[in-house]
């Protein structure tokens, strides 16, 4: 029942929404003032396709029930990440991990290499795992590269990864392991549930609109995503997604090293078309080798097989222009032999007539040169990736976030993804507004470095669903630009009665309220008896954050500069008085929404503004915005209660 009014209120969002939106382009642009008027029916434009992406998210809500019984014979590794975090956070994740009830081994992957770290370790009889000196030298690619080492040093079937600060149940492996009785999932992933967070949630960490129906609506699709912790992974799934790594970076070398090739023959070619026709028929012909190469690897022909033919050709061209050369010779010495000489005055020396030299010093020797370029480049491609500690990478190491790029290259081949449901590890959220911040960004930077560099719309192997699903998560990071158009157009109004819409009467308001008030009633369904409010503040009142992860994500991807990388503090941070630089663009734009409201109102007693309704619309989406961000003030205010202090709401 309630999956079927999720879906009626779907369509009649999206109905109501579309014809908005529609009447907005069609009649309703002031485009005299187009230099806002644009910008807000853009953002409301993308406000439509949000929406269009979360009713799709929750189309095929998948709601599961316990897991089947797992294969006791199953071996599992749990591996608990860290790099900085103090002794005594990751000893009680040990402690924990040690007293899961399904039989497994229990490693600390300690990226920070600490004695004191390994004598921990060693003192409750788990492994502890450092980076194998190969690694030396070599990028680290963060958590990536900590599971990549640990998974060439150890040999269970199954993955359970957590974080340093994530404190596991007792039954966590009983309770999803059996997911896996079917072969072809390689991940269940659970709720990321936080235990130092107040019932009023100021930082927004809890996510239980995420951990809850869109993962659900993901699941629907086969597309939950993997979260980076409380996931339990299949080796075999993950050893897979290595090779074909490996396999997919020498078939890029191998067609860089080709159109090099033909870049280095076309040139030959434009030498041998004055001298030398069967250096030009040799050439042409290894040109076209060269192109029908690259054309195999892109069918997926095996490297080797390409490789191979095309060495073959250049073998074959090369034979031919020296069987060429050799004729010439020949003809050249026949024709010295003939030349006539004068001996005498000279010591004996060859005396040859100015014609003979002019035309002997004419010729050109054979493009052999290029052909062992070619040659050369073929050979010297790198299959050992010496730029890079290991061969494989099964962890994706495209961006600082790896979880979402693994999840969907492994979704690519073809495997199945579960989200189960259930809390079975508890972990410490930021307790600052800072702390907060850094982990907010990483993510938005991640997810968008995904985006640029491997668009779910042209990976290859993914369903329908499970793009639009990628891009939906995607997509919900460039909402930082749509928010500086909602928070300026009420301020132009109220301020310069500057007009972006043609129409702010009952005209509107007939538009307008039914689009409204259906989207607010979807999202009510969709997450009865969940706390949404806290995320749908944070969609706007982080807009300086948003935009700032979009132009650093793309610098970083197009121009190489560096993201850096922040461990998210696990542990409380000294934070002074009230964090002035850190929400200054959110105090701007309350000082100048609070200052448009009151010009408005001026406005509207002088009889300056025109209309009483427009006014009014406005203020009341000015004082929606307030609301929105004051959420920020009360995250930069917060003080998280100490460990022993009852949580408050």
């Amino acid at each position: 029942m309630r999956k079927a009014l999720i879906r009626i209120l779907v369509v009649l969002t999206l109905l109501f929404g579309t014809m908005y939106v529609g009447w907005r382009w069609a009649f309703s642009v002031y485009w005299e003032h187009w230099w806002i008027a644009v910008p807000l029916v853009l953002a409301e434009t993308y406000a439509l396709i949000d929406a269009f992406l979360f009713g799709a998210t929750v189309w095929r809500m998948k709601e599961r029930g316990p897991a089947p019984e797992a294969d006791p014979g199953a071996t599992v590794d749990v591996f608990i990440t860290t790099y900085n975090e103090p002794v005594g956070l990751v000893t009680a994740t040990a402690v924990a991990a040690k007293q899961i009830r399904f039989p497994h081994e229990t490693w600390i992957l300690d990226d920070g290499d600490r004695p004191e770290m390994a004598a921990m370790a060693e003192s409750l009889g788990i492994g502890c795992i450092t980076r194998h000196p190969d690694w030396a030298d070599m990028p680290k690619h963060a958590k990536a590269g900590n599971l990549n080492n640990a998974l060439f040093a150890t040999e269970g079937e199954f993955l359970l990864i957590l974080d340093a600060d994530q404190i596991p149940r007792p039954e966590i492996l009983d309770h999803t392991l059996g997911w896996f009785n079917d072969p072809g999932v390689a991940l269940v992933q659970t709720p990321q549930f936080f235990t130092n967070v107040t019932d009023s949630d100021p930082l927004g960490s809890q996510a239980p609109l995420f951990y809850g129906p869109i993962q659900q609506g993901k699941d629907g699709w086969n597309a939950a995503f993997f979260c980076g912790s409380n996931a339990i992974l299949r080796r075999e799934a993950l050893m897979q997604l290595g090779i074909v790594g490996f396999v997919q970076e020498v078939q890029m070398e191998v067609g860089v090293a080709l159109k090099a090739a033909d870049r280095i023959l076309a040139r030959a070619l434009t030498e041998a078309r004055q001298h030398s026709p069967a250096a030009v028929a040799a050439i042409t012909t290894l040109r076209g080798a060269a192109r029908t190469a690259r054309a195999q690897l892109f069918d997926d022909v095996p490297v080797g097989e390409v490789t191979y033919r095309f060495q073959k050709a250049v073998e074959h061209a090369s034979r031919s222009v020296v069987d060429y050369d050799l004729e010439v010779m020949r003809a050249d010495l026949e024709e010295l032999s003939r030349l006539p000489v004068h001996v005498g005055g000279h010591d004996g020396l060859l005396d040859v007539d100015d014609a003979a030299l002019r035309r002997l010093s004419d010729r050109e020797w054979s493009p052999l040169g290029a052909i062992e370029s070619v040659r050369t480049l073929v050979r010297a491609i790198d299959v050992d990736r010496a730029d890079e500690a290991q061969p494989m990478m099964p962890m994706a190491t495209i961006s600082v976030t790896e979880d979402m790029a693994t999840c969907m290259r492994l979704h690519s081949l073809g495997w199945a993804s579960v989200y189960h449901h259930e809390n079975l590890a508890n972990g410490l959220a930021p307790e600052d507004l800072r702390t907060m911040l850094t982990q907010r960004l990483r993510w938005a930077q991640g997810t968008l470095q995904v985006l640029l560099k491997e668009n779910p719309f042209t990976k290859r192997g993914l369903s329908v669903g499970q793009r639009l699903m990628y891009f939906s998560t995607m997509w919900s990071y460039l909402s930082g630009f749509a928010a500086i158009a909602f928070l300026a157009a009420p301020v132009f109004y109220l301020c310069f009665g500057v007009l972006p819409v043609h129409a702010y009467g009952l005209e509107f308001l007939r538009m307008f309220v039914p689009y409204v008030v259906l989207n607010q009633l979807l999202f009510f369904v969709v997450g009865y008896g969940v706390k949404t409010w806290r995320g749908h503040q944070y969609s706007l009142a982080l807009f300086p954050l948003w935009i700032r992860a979009c132009t650093t994500a793309a610098a970083n991807v197009f121009l190489d500069r560096p993201l850096g990388f922040a461990v998210t503090p696990k542990t409380r941070q000294e934070q002074g008085g009230f964090p002035f630089r850190l929400v200054w663009p959110q105090l701007t734009a309350t000082v100048v929404l609070v200052l448009a409201c009151v010009v408005g109102m001026v406005r509207l007693w002088t009889g300056a503004a025109e209309s009483a309704i427009g006014t009014g619309v406005n203020i009341v989406w000015v004082a929606y915005d307030l609301l929105v961000i004051s959420v920020i003030y009360r995250a930069a205010l917060f003080r998280a209660p100490e460990p022993n202090e009852e949580h408050v709401a």
